[in-house]
């Protein structure tokens, strides 16, 4: 269920864009939904005064442009670090889902730039949806769950079963990439759900709530083959699962091990050609 929405605005964007998007899915019309503005310090009370009043005129624009049930949509406007502010409000409200624009930046280049989205997304349990700045938002109907056995992939699922029980017209593509790390590509093949079990099982799911399905299986690398198959298939929204790699000891440093290394979540963040919601298990 997706009850209650963050959505950090920084300026109007595509993250405003894709909730507007959202707000026509049934499903989504009974969520209660908190635009964030973070105003940054400061040396100066001039420059704070400044950036108070045009953070109040970000977060007007924002409501007016999303035109949603007034009685369904709060604002608020806080003063701090804009990575760590997102994360507590995202708390403070028990966030469902958070909504934020992405630069698409890499891995390193996020590091080096203090990326807000890949912050928050390192240190939150929560839901977070991502929509960069150079991808065309266009109405979901066709929604994508990259599958796996793990439990974030199977809240993936669900999450999408949510957004599509209501949608007329809307498809659930179910893809399971076999992992090739030399990079050799295979066809992308659709089959009949009871040949991959794996697939099976959310097809299932699925059905139970009169969601149609497709299965598609590939094998390469599986980044590359997940935005492969979402480009291919005109995928609306991707959803995709990670494991919880934050450090059981120190919660509140990013992971940089992660970070720096292998990581299937930045490569399809980064790539893939539609808005990307990550998913991880529930804490």
């Amino acid at each position: 269920m997706i009850e209650k929405i963050l959505l950090a605005v920084s300026g109007l964007g595509h993250a405003e864009k894709m909730l507007k998007t959202l707000a026509d899915v049934p499903s989504i019309q009974r969520s209660k939904v908190t635009v964030l503005h973070v105003v940054p310090h400061l040396s100066s009370a001039e420059a704070m005064t400044t950036k108070w009043e045009e953070g109040g005129k970000i977060l007007a624009n924002a409501i007016q442009y999303l035109n949603l049930d007034p009685s369904k949509v709060s604002s608020i406007l806080r003063q701090g670090d804009p990575k760590r502010v997102v994360c507590e409000v995202a708390d403070e409200i028990d966030a469902d889902l958070i909504i934020m624009g992405s630069r698409g930046l890499k891995r390193l280049q996020s590091i080096l730039s203090n990326s807000v989205s890949q912050y928050v997304f390192q240190l939150s349990s929560r839901p977070m949806l991502l929509v960069k700045d150079d991808i065309y938002v266009k109405t979901v109907k066709r929604v994508m769950v990259a599958m796996d056995n793990s439990d974030a992939a199977k809240r993936c699922l669900s999450l999408a079963l949510f957004l599509l029980r209501d949608i007329k017209g809307g498809e659930l593509i179910l893809a399971n990439v076999s992992t090739d790390l030399r990079g050799k590509e295979s066809q992308i093949t659709e089959i009949s759900p009871e040949k991959n079990p794996i697939l099976a099982a959310a097809y299932a799911e699925a059905k139970k709530y009169g969601v149609p399905a497709r299965c598609f299986i590939s094998s390469g690398k599986p980044g590359e083959e997940i935005c492969r198959l979402a480009d291919e298939r005109k995928i609306d929204l991707l959803l995709l699962g990670s494991p919880d790699r934050r450090p059981s000891i120190a919660k509140n440093l990013v992971d940089i091990d992660r970070l720096l290394g292998s990581s299937l979540s930045d490569y399809v963040r980064v790539n893939a050609t539609c808005p990307v919601l990550l998913a991880r298990t529930v804490d």
